[in-house]
């Protein structure tokens, strides 16, 4: 059975020999980068099982190179980061790292959650719910029960992030950068007026269900228990 493959991109040498080190020693196959852009290049070249992503690299920023790599694929990352801020490790999480990791840190802790990592990774995935919408994105439309709804751009973009993504918490922050074009121009309240417009169109359809959830100090995420459409 082959090493599991895990590039690390991380710019000071002295902490990723170590990585390294650890790596190799626990049956892990290290390969290192110090640069953002080397590591989007070297995972289209050569994909690893795993990435350990320090958030402070000297040309792009951390969370950047994330959302690049998530576009091309699905590979779990962990992020390193040397700033004690807990909002570094909402903004990873929320982007949907697997994990996180703070300077300085135990390397044999790394490695354990790695493999925590890998296992989760590599299970079979669960069938996805059954949910009640489905979306032409190619119409920009969706359809909640069957029924075709009367959706603004923004109120599309919002239910289509949150339909793909059953019972995830999103902030109000993530679906303003996610949906809305300028994320200067636009505020939290903005967010709201579009789930309360989007809660009553989808109540016109089924009265008795509540589709949509408020996470209260968290965000909005689509329940994961709505009947299937028949």
């Amino acid at each position: 059975m082959s090493k599991p493959r895990v590039l690390i991109v991380e710019d000071e040498p002295g902490i990723a020999d170590t990585l390294q080190y650890a790596l190799r020693t626990d049956g892990f196959e290290p390969d290192w980068v110090a640069t953002g852009e080397a590591a989007l290049q070297r995972q289209r070249e050569a994909p690893a099982d795993l990435v350990i992503l320090d958030v402070g690299l000297p040309d792009l920023n951390g969370f950047e190179v994330f959302r690049r790599l998530r576009e091309t694929g699905d590979v779990p990352v962990l992020f390193l980061t040397a700033r004690a801020d807990e909002i570094d490790r909402v903004v990873g999480l929320e982007l949907g790292a697997d994990d996180y990791v703070a300077k300085p840190f135990s390397p044999r802790e790394l490695v354990a959650r790695l493999r925590v990592i890998l296992r989760r990774s590599t299970r079979a995935p669960a069938a996805p719910p059954a949910l009640p919408f489905q979306i032409d994105e190619g119409r920009r439309q969706i359809r909640y029960y069957g029924q075709l709804l009367e959706l603004s751009r923004y109120e599309y973009g919002l239910l289509k992030t949150l339909v793909e993504r059953p019972g995830h918490v999103y902030s109000r922050d993530v679906l303003l950068d996610k949906v809305w074009d300028e994320r200067s121009e636009s505020l939290d309240r903005t967010v709201d007026a579009h789930v309360k417009t989007l809660r009553a169109k989808l109540k016109a359809v089924a009265p008795q269900l509540e589709p949509i959830r408020t996470h209260r100090g968290s965000g909005y995420a689509l329940a994961e228990d709505l009947p299937a459409a028949p």
